[in-house]
């Protein structure tokens, strides 16, 4: 697979690497009950934080920093499994899950108050933009994924019909 690229709306018009010849993207992955959440942003964005937020919140490590996907499944790189950057702390080995399968992509940044349905191109999943520093941030993901998953209906916005 060649290195393609791929444009996300939102006020700051993020633009991510998409996966490279490898099947490898710069992102991390946490999985619940093996529905896997791709987090997504530029480095210092807050994937690693919000990946260790989530930790607490039933939510199991997958990958940082570098994702393989295949066929709609996410798993850590070589060499990187169970690893997460903490900043100010380093680097921990932590549980972590072989593979997740794939549910939801998080774009990592300003997020509309009643955003449209979008989608990531690659592999298609929903997508919705969540800032990671916002105190709420981990049950936003949460909520997210159960909606993803039709647990929880919405009447309006990312996952509205």
């Amino acid at each position: 697979m060649r290195e393609q690229e791929y444009f996300l709306s939102g006020p700051h018009r993020l633009k991510l690497r998409a996966m490279d010849s490898r099947g490898q993207i710069h992102a991390s992955c946490v999985s619940r009950e093996g529905a896997g959440v791709l987090l997504l942003g530029p480095p210092g964005s807050g994937k690693s934080d919000l990946a260790l937020r989530l930790l607490s919140r039933g939510f199991i490590l997958v990958a940082d920093d570098r994702v393989v996907i295949e066929r709609g499944l996410a798993r850590p790189a070589p060499g990187l499994a169970g690893l997460l950057e903490v900043r100010g702390l380093g680097i921990v080995r932590l549980a972590h899950a072989a593979e997740a399968r794939l549910v939801l992509a998080v774009e990592l940044g300003g997020a509309p108050r009643l955003p449209e349905p979008r989608r990531y191109a690659s592999p298609d999943l929903p997508l919705v933009a969540i800032e990671a520093s916002a105190c709420s941030a981990p049950e936003r993901v949460a909520l997210a994924l159960d909606c993803a998953l039709g647990r929880v209906p919405q009447v309006a916005g990312a996952f509205a019909p």
